[in-house]
This record gives structure tokens, C-alpha cells and sequence, in this order.
């Protein structure tokens, strides 16, 4: 695969099969919104996405087989329904943020949802047409393996001899989906909390007198947590969750211990019923005096902000480790599209055919003059910021673009430190703005309107380039698949906004009717990235940030690499996500471990544990796939203030034991089904997912 004139493909240039049809751009468009959808519920709960490649290369493979489709029709159809992960993962790293931030106090408008359309759809676009100036050179580069896009190629490969793990996938969305409709049926209680009083203790005589406690929490019962514990497997499972256990088990008690002795309940409780006017003295006072209440303030407002100064230094670290690589994808940016532009206008064969130049000159100009309109019209900034920031915005997004196609090149899109990546698009166009004297809402705005766009952008690119890796081995088109892209961009940038806004209502209206406050940044939708952008944006622009806080956690970040923790990040992350979160995704890695022990216990060879890290892998993200789809299904109806549990409950008072049982049953799919799966020893290797 060195040189290309001697690379042939699976599927010749000079053959002429079926590739681009409506039957592939359908399909594909429908996982791109599925796929999504999903990845966005999970992105926003979790703090995290899983690639969606190798869920669409299955899909779509079972779907275009009973049609006859092609192995192009199946290239075609991967290429498009992965592309609305990216979608999802720029939108809930962003633009929850204009929410959190106070910019949108309503999130759900028709002038918001155009505004976030438009930004999706602006940075989708732009990912593409920087990946069509690079393609040839980068995915002909011998120095990047592409990990995921060999997988995914042998996958269709494979396919054509009639093996497939469809079943696996839609078994488990199924699972998936029946366990979160039972929880919110009451079949089971999702959570079991209590809190341990320490009672009161005295320092030394009459120095100090503090009381506090600790609260005591289960894993919650959660599909698509636990899914997503299996797919990272148990160490990074267990990184996560030591987040957790630092922040509730050593920081909020601590915390607690210390402070609520000083308070003053009552003005506590009147600053709540200026909030809430229909609160009595009386509900307010046995509101603050809730020990559960007072933890969750705790950790919300003082932990919260320490764990985004831990994943600020993070995010900072994990591009400093990755600087080699980062450097080298910049420095050779800009000698690839001059050898890229160069070999444009020479006849070439029909697996080496890009977009046009031209087109994609235009393509990148639309996108600039888009943003100034955005920055402009939207944001109502003068004409030196919109001029400034949509240049910005195109630098920024062309370096990202490289840079993440190279880092997807090295270890596949799972690996792709978009978030990262975002932070520093986002730090470096609030430095320069603030510098042209920019402030207030409207120069918070254009510094997440950039962000976004460039997120969106280097997103979108890194899994283009790696769809693009799949179909040069397979022999797809290039620039039909870069076409059917800017559909599924396009499609995904006008659903995602609509997805993001029923979550988000509907937890609010699930908040109103459980007596918590509920949408983006609370503790069902606790959208980490987002929170992180939006105190940050804020606070450069402003100075409105907890500088106290927000040092402390940065300080506790450094101290995390000096002690060489694997990834600070994720135990940042941990910190601000929910522990029943974290937990449960603990659990998911205990049982990917036990899969890893049973594999070795019953010595199995290299080629069956391929077979069970690929059915295990199939049916974590149908799990996750199931219970997020129905999540949204709920979210809709509770956006309409239909809640089900008020018309269908099995229990009033529901058990945590059957959640136990639960959880259980799910272990048990999730160990015994892949290894019945693993196949005979002289059984031929198949593709490793690459996950």
C-alpha cells in the first residue's frame, strides 16, 4: 500500500458495480440520525461516544443484504451513517453551552435551532472539504496503519461469505431499550441512595464543631452505561470511577463536614423561594435541611468546578503527549494540499476521483462567509470580530482537520481527542477576541459559535478520512462518498439540534415533576465538554470564572501526572459525572474483565478472542443503541409533559433487589454470549472491530 499505482483495491477502478444509490443514501442517512441520536443521549449523560464505523458497517451490511446490495452499496452506506456521530459529538461538546452559560436562558427556539443548524452544518461541510484536499496523501501514507478503517474493510470483506454479528446488535438494542421502558415504568427501582450520619463531632474542645456524612450509592441500572464500561474495558473503567469515589467519598463529605455548620439555613432557603416563588417557608427549610440536597449543592457548585480544572490540565496534557504527532500532522497540512491541489486536474481513475478543487474553493468560502453572517446578524458583533473570528475559525478548523486525520490515521477515530482539540480552538479565539475588546454575551457567543464550528469540522474529518481508508481499500469513490457525507451533514446538522432539545426538555419537565432541577448540566444530563466550554468562554470573556476552584482542580490535574495516572482526564471526568454513572460503567468494565478471564482460563487462541471481543463489542453498542433511542422516545413525551409513569407503573413502591437481577442478566449476556461465540480453534481469524 506504499505506492498507490501499485495498490489494487477489493474491488477495481475498472470495475463498474452499483454505488451511489438511493436504497444506500437512505439507509445511510437513517443510521446517520440513529447512530446520532444515540451517541448524543450517551454523549450528554456520559461524557463520551463510542465510533459509530463499526455499528454502521454491521447495520448497514444486514440491511443492504436482504436488498442485494453491493460491497460499495455497503461501503457507501457505512460512510454515511457513521457521519452523524461526528454531528452528535460537536453538537453536545458545544452547544449545550450556550444554555449552561445563560446566553440561550431557552433552549428550544426557532431562532436557536436555525442558529445551531446552521453551525453544525457549517463545520460538517468544512471537515469534508479540508478531508477532500488531504485524502490522496493521507490515506496513502504508509506511516498510517488506520487501525478501525482495516477493521471495518475486512468486515465487509468478511461479509461477502455470509458472516455477520447483525443479530447480536438488534438482539441488544432490544435489551437495551426494554430496560430503560421497564425502569421508567417503575418495574425496578434505577437507584438506590441512602446517606450515613456521622452525627457531630468536636476538635479540640470547643475550636470546632462540625456534622456531616457520607452518601451511599448503587450503580445505576443502565444498559448503555454498563456498555460503555465493557467497550473501554476495566482499567479505564476503573480510572473513571476512582473520579467518582474522589469526589463523593472524599470531597463532598469533607466539604459538607466543614461548611454546613457556618451556614444560615434561613437565608438559604429565602434565596430559594426568590427562585421558586411557589415554594412555602416551610418546603424550603426542609428542602436545605435534606442531607442529600445539601451533598448534591456541594458537588454541583465546589466539586464540579474543581473537575473542569482537572480536565482543563488534562486536555492540555494529552495534547502536549500527543505533540510529536500534533506537529507533524500541521507541519505536513500545508505541502499536502499543494500536492493534493496539484493533482487535481490530471486524469485519474475512478477510486482516485475527489470533489473538484473548484467546488471545494467554494465550499470553504460559503463556510467562512456563513460564519461572518452568524457572528454578525446572530451574535450582533461589529465587522472587525466577524471578520476576525470567521478567519480564525478557517485556520483553526484546517490545522484541526489535518490534525485529526492524522491522529485517526494512527489510532482510529475512538482515540481522537476532538474535545481536546475544541478546548484549544476555544481558548485561543477568546485570547485573540478579547484582545479586540469583544465582551459580554455577545462575544461569549462567537467564541462557542467558533469552537463549535471548528469541533464540528475536526470531527467530522477524522471520521471522513477514516470512511475514506475503509473505501480506498474496498474501492469505493471518493468523491461519491464525499458527496453522500455533505447529505448525511447536512441531515444530521438539521435533526441533532431537535434531538439535543427534547432531552433536555424533557428533563425539565421530568425535573418540575420529581422535584429536581432538571436539562443540560444537571445530574441526568450532565453534558461534561459543555459545561467545561461554557465556564471557560464565560469566564476569559468576562472574568466571570471560579478562579479559586477552577486552580485548585488544575492543581489537583498536575498532580495527577506527576503520580502518572493513565488518564487524568478520565478521572476528572469521573468527578463531574453522577457516581451511580460511573459506577455502572465500573460494572461494565468488571464484566469486560471477566470476559478477559474466562478467555484466558479456557485458553483460547488469538483468533477466538478476536470472535468474542467482536460479539461483545456488538452487543454493548446495541445496548447503548437501545436504551438511548428509548430514552429519547421518553424525553418526547416528557417535553409534551406525558410521563408514563403516571398512566402505566407495575409498582408503586418498586424494589432495588429486581435492579439487582437486572444487572445480573446483563452480566450474563454480556460474558456468556460471546464466548459461546468464540468458535473452533481452527476456525479462521475473523476482523478484530478495531474498538
Amino acid at each position: 500500500m506504499a505506492e498507490a499505482k501499485k495498490y489494487v483495491p477489493f474491488v477495481s477502478a475498472e470495475t463498474h458495480m452499483k454505488e451511489f444509490t438511493v436504497r444506500a443514501l437512505i439507509v445511510g442517512l437513517f443510521f446517520a440520525v440513529i447512530l446520532g441520536a444515540a451517541n448524543a443521549y450517551l454523549g450528554l449523560k456520559a461524557g463520551m461516544t463510542i465510533a459509530a464505523t463499526y455499528p454502521a458497517a454491521v447495520l448497514g451490511m444486514a440491511l443492504l443484504r436482504i436488498m442485494r446490495g453491493t460491497i460499495l452499496e455497503e461501503n457507501f452506506t457505512r460512510t454515511v451513517g457513521s457521519i452523524g456521530e461526528s454531528v452528535a459529538a460537536g453538537a453536545i461538546f458545544t452547544l449545550p453551552a450556550f444554555f449552561v452559560s445563560g446566553i440561550w436562558p431557552d433552549f428550544f427556539t426557532m431562532g436557536h435551532y436555525i442558529t445551531s443548524s446552521l453551525i453544525l452544518i457549517a463545520g460538517g461541510i468544512l471537515g469534508i472539504m479540508f478531508v477532500a484536499l488531504l485524502r490522496r496523501v493521507m490515506v496513502e501514507d504508509a506511516e498510517l496503519p488506520f487501525p478501525e478503517s482495516v477493521a471495518a474493510a475486512e468486515i465487509h470483506k468478511a461479509g461477502q461469505g455470509g458472516s455477520g454479528g447483525s443479530k447480536f446488535l438488534f438482539w441488544a438494542m432490544g435489551l437495551g431499550a426494554l430496560v430503560k421502558i421497564l425502569g421508567e415504568l417503575k418495574f425496578f427501582l434505577y437507584l438506590w441512595e441512602k446517606f450515613v450520619y456521622w452525627g457531630k463531632q468536636t476538635i479540640s474542645g470547643t475550636v470546632f464543631t462540625g456534622k456531616g456524612g457520607m452518601m451511599l450509592s448503587s450503580p445505576g441500572v443502565s444498559p448503555a452505561y454498563m456498555g460503555v464500561g465493557y467497550i473501554i474495558g476495566p482499567k479505564l473503567g476503573a480510572l473513571n470511577f476512582s473520579g467518582g469515589l474522589l469526589a463523593w467519598g472524599l470531597m463532598v463529605p469533607m466539604i459538607m463536614y466543614f461548611i454546613l455548620p457556618g451556614l444560615d439555613f434561613q437565608a438559604w432557603a429565602a434565596f430559594l423561594m426568590g427562585k421558586d416563588a411557589t415554594l412555602t417557608l416551610e418546603q424550603a427549610m426542609t428542602k436545605v435541611n435534606d442531607p442529600a440536597y445539601q451533598m448534591l449543592q456541594i458537588w454541583k457548585f465546589i466539586v464540579r468546578p474543581i473537575a473542569i480544572g482537572g480536565m482543563l490540565v488534562s486536555a492540555g496534557f494529552t495534547l502536549y503527549k500527543m505533540r510529536k504527532s500534533l506537529i507533524t500532522g500541521v507541519g505536513r497540512s500545508i505541502t499536502d494540499v499543494k500536492k493534493a491541489a496539484q493533482g487535481m486536474g490530471h486524469a485519474a481513475p475512478r477510486t482516485e476521483k475527489d470533489l473538484s478543487f473548484g467546488a471545494i474553493i467554494i465550499g470553504i468560502l460559503a463556510v467562512a462567509v456563513l460564519t461572518f453572517c452568524i457572528t454578525y446578524f446572530i451574535f450582533e458583533t461589529n465587522v472587525l470580530i466577524a471578520v476576525v473570528a470567521s478567519t480564525v475559525m478557517i485556520i483553526l478548523a484546517f490545522f484541526f482537520a489535518a490534525v485529526s486525520g492524522y491522529l485517526v490515521g494512527i489510532m482510529g477515530s475512538s482515540n481522537n481527542p476532538i474535545s481536546g482539540l475544541t478546548l484549544t480552538a476555544l481558548v485561543v479565539t477568546a485570547l485573540i477576541l478579547v484582545g479586540l475588546g469583544v465582551q459580554g454575551n455577545a462575544g461569549v457567543a462567537t467564541v462557542l459559535g467558533v469552537a463549535a464550528i471548528v469541533c464540528v469540522s475536526a470531527a467530522v474529518a477524522g471520521e471522513m478520512l477514516q470512511d475514506l481508508k475503509a473505501g480506498h481499500i474496498l474501492g469505493g469513490t471518493p468523491w461519491r462518498m464525499q458527496i453522500g457525507d455533505i447529505i448525511g451533514v447536512i441531515l444530521a446538522g438539521a435533526v441533532m439540534f431537535v434531538v439535543l432539545a427534547y432531552l433536555n426538555e424533557g428533563d425539565i419537565a421530568s425535573g418540575k415533576n420529581l422535584g429536581y432541577q432538571g436539562g443540560f448540566g444537571s445530574r441526568n444530563l450532565s453534558a461534561p465538554q459543555a459545561g467545561l466550554m461554557a465556564i471557560l468562554s464565560r469566564g476569559i470573556v468576562e472574568g466571570a470564572m471560579a478562579w479559586p476552584l477552577i486552580i485548585s482542580g488544575m492543581l489537583m490535574g498536575i498532580a495527577f501526572i506527576l503520580m502518572q495516572v493513565r488518564s487524568p482526564m478520565l478521572v476528572s471526568v469521573g468527578m463531574y459525572l453522577p457516581l451511580e454513572t460511573t459506577f455502572a460503567i465500573f460494572v461494565g468494565g468488571l464484566i469486560k474483565g471477566g470476559v478477559d478471564y474466562f478467555s484466558e482460563k479456557r485458553k483460547l487462541n488469538d483468533a477466538q478472542k478476536v470472535r468474542v471481543e467482536n460479539t461483545g463489542v456488538l452487543l454493548a453498542s446495541g445496548m447503548i443503541a437501545g436504551e438511548a433511542l428509548m430514552g429519547l422516545v421518553i424525553a418526547i413525551f416528557a417535553a409534551f409533559e406525558i410521563f408514563l409513569y403516571d398512566h402505566f407503573s407495575f409498582f408503586a413502591h418498586p424494589s432495588y433487589l429486581i435492579s439487582l437481577v437486572i444487572i445480573a442478566v446483563i452480566a450474563f449476556v454480556l460474558i456468556q454470549i460471546p464466548l459461546k461465540n468464540a468458535g473452533k480453534p481452527d476456525d479462521p481469524a475473523p476482523p478484530a472491530s478495531g474498538m
